[in-house]
């Protein structure tokens, strides 16, 4: 039988990608975990997704996150090992929210979330993402990270987020967005 734990964690810290354990509250691991929630928060968008194009851009930037989440958890003297998320992942970020763009109505005002399934669990996901961005400049700005392309995928990924929930709320019908002013 495959057992699903390992009990190396039960001291509170866990391993590093390379030599070294860190506590499961370090600031490395917070933006770790939270990285980890943006891609559960985009499975569950998603899983409720009507737009054909939808479903494979998340999909894919559930992938990058995992690659994402690789060169986080490894040491400075590796994370160059593990490095996948590139100027050019950014670009393609930029393509995508571009491209999806041109397709949909920006909205006079805010939004408030709730118009359509998918677009609701989307724009969950965009807070989640914002809160890895801060995680991420605070490890960047901390010198724990040297990779700018990591904020600047997240950064980008959070404007993806928000045209894909403008995407779904029109694919679902809804073209007129519930604004926040009345």
């Amino acid at each position: 039988m495959t057992r699903f734990y390992t009990q190396t964690g039960d001291d509170g810290y866990t391993s590093l990608l390379g030599e070294g354990r860190a506590a499961k509250y370090d600031p490395r691991l917070e933006a770790i975990g939270t990285l980890d929630e943006s891609s559960a928060a985009i499975g569950l968008a998603r899983a409720f997704c009507q737009a054909k194009q939808t479903a494979p851009i998340l999909l894919a930037v559930q992938r990058d996150l995992y690659h994402f989440m690789a060169e986080v958890a490894a040491t400075t003297k590796n994370a160059s090992r593990f490095r996948m998320i590139t100027a050019q992942r950014v670009t393609w970020l930029e393509e995508q929210t571009d491209s999806l763009s041109a397709i949909v109505s920006l909205p006079s005002d805010f939004i408030v979330p709730g118009d359509s399934k998918a677009g609701a669990a989307i724009a969950l996901a965009r807070t989640v993402v914002r809160r890895a961005e801060r995680h991420i400049a605070q490890l960047i700005h901390n010198h724990n990270l040297e990779n700018k392309d990591l904020l600047r995928y997240i950064n980008r990924l959070s404007s993806l987020c928000f045209v894909i929930e403008l995407l779904e709320n029109q694919t679902s019908g809804n073209n007129e967005q519930t604004l926040a002013k009345e």
